[in-house]
C-alpha cells in the first residue's frame, strides 16, 4: 500500500487580493519546474491541510494549494460577502494568472471535486487533467441525503447530537434552522451550533474513529468558519442551477480524468461517482474498497498517490 510522501514545507506563500473584501492565502510546494497541479480543499468552509502537500511527488509536481474565501488563512475570516461558487472559480483562474501558469492539473475532493469540475467546464483550455475524489455533485438530492434522509441512518447518535441545538425550531429546513442560530445574537447558542455542525461532519466521514479530526473540526475558529460558510452555500443552493455539473459534463470529454470514491462514503454515496462516470464515459472511475469520505483512510491515501502518478502518464 502506498503512503504519503514525506512532510514538506512550501517554497513560497502568497496573499492575493481577489476582491475589495477578500484576500486569499496561497502556497506553492514541490518542484517549481514540475507539472503544475492545483489542489482544492473540501467544504465549503474547509481549508487546505499539510497532508494535502503529500499526495503528489514533490520531485515531479509543482503543487499549488489555497484557502477559499473566508477560510483558513484567507481574510476576512468567515466572510459571506462576495462569497459564491462563481467567485471561487474566478479565484482559481486569478491564481493561475498570478503564478504565470499556462495550464495545470486540477485535483480535489468533496466540495473540491465540485469546484474542480466547474472550473474545468469554464476554462477547459487551462486544464491538463483532473484527479477528483469523494465526488459531490451539489444537487438537491445530495444535500437531502447528508442533512435529512441518508447519513443519519448510519450515524443515529451523531444525528441526534446534530439536531439537538435546533430541536425547538420548527417549520424550516435544517440549514434554515441552523442559520437562525449561526447568525443570531446569542453567543453561547452560536458556539453550540458551530460545534454541533462541525462534530457531525467530522464524525461521519471515515470508517474508523478519527479523534484528531474531531479535535480539529471542533476547534472554535474552524467550527465557526465551517458551519457559517457551509450553511450560507446550502441556503443558496451552492449558487448553481439544478443539476448544473452533469448538464455541462460534455465540455470535459477531451480532458484526461480519474475519479476516486470510497465504497463506504456515507456523506457522498458512491452513486454520485457512478452517475458522473455514466455521464462522462471518458473518465476512469475507481471505487476504493475500505474507504469512506476522508483522505485520512489509508486505502484512499493509497489510491490518490497511485493515481497522481498515473495521471502524469496520461497527460504526456
Amino acid at each position: 500500500m502506498l503512503m504519503l510522501y514525506p512532510a514538506i514545507k512550501p517554497f513560497a506563500t502568497h496573499h492575493l487580493t481577489v476582491a475589495l473584501n477578500h484576500e486569499i492565502y496561497i502556497e506553492e510546494v514541490g518542484d517549481p519546474n514540475g507539472i503544475p497541479v492545483i489542489l482544492i480543499h473540501d467544504g465549503p468552509g474547509g481549508h487546505c491541510h499539510n497532508q494535502d502537500r503529500r499526495f503528489f511527488d514533490p520531485e515531479k509536481y509543482h503543487m499549488i494549494l489555497f484557502d477559499q474565501r473566508g477560510c483558513g488563512r484567507s481574510i476576512p475570516t468567515a466572510s459571506l460577502k462576495e462569497n459564491t461558487t462563481q467567485d471561487l472559480i474566478e479565484d482559481m483562474e486569478r491564481i493561475r494568472q498570478h503564478l504565470n501558469i499556462q495550464a495545470w492539473l486540477v485535483a480535489g475532493g468533496g466540495w473540491g471535486s465540485t469546484l474542480g469540475l466547474l472550473y474545468a467546464q469554464k476554462f477547459p483550455q487551462r486544464v491538463l487533467g483532473l484527479l477528483l475524489w469523494s465526488i459531490f455533485l451539489a444537487r438537491g438530492e445530495d444535500v437531502e441525503w447528508f442533512y435529512e434522509k441518508g447519513t443519519r441512518h448510519f450515524f443515529p447518535l451523531e444525528w441526534e447530537n446534530f439536531i439537538a441545538p435546533i430541536a425547538d425550531i420548527s417549520g424550516k429546513t435544517i440549514p434554515e434552522r441552523y442559520h437562525e442560530l449561526l447568525t443570531g445574537e446569542d453567543d453561547l447558542q452560536r458556539r453550540s451550533a458551530d460545534k454541533a455542525w462541525a462534530l457531525y461532519e467530522a464524525s461521519c466521514g471515515s470508517l474508523d474513529p478519527q479523534p484528531k479530526l474531531v479535535e480539529e473540526y471542533t476547534e472554535p475558529f474552524y467550527a465557526k468558519t465551517l458551519a457559517k460558510i457551509k450553511c450560507h452555500y446550502l441556503l443558496n443552493h451552492f449558487y448553481l442551477t439544478a443539476n448544473e455539473v452533469l448538464k455541462n459534463i460534455h465540455l470535459l470529454k477531451n480532458i484526461p480524468a480519474i475519479l476516486l470514491h470510497g465504497r463506504y462514503n456515507v456523506l457522498c454515496p458512491v452513486s454520485n461517482a457512478w452517475t458522473l462516470s455514466k455521464a462522462w464515459p471518458e473518465a476512469t472511475l475507481n471505487i476504493v474498497r475500505e474507504a469512506g469520505h476522508r483522505t485520512t483512510d489509508p486505502a484512499m491515501i493509497d489510491a490518490i498517490v497511485y493515481c497522481a502518478n498515473e495521471l502524469k502518464k496520461m497527460i504526456r
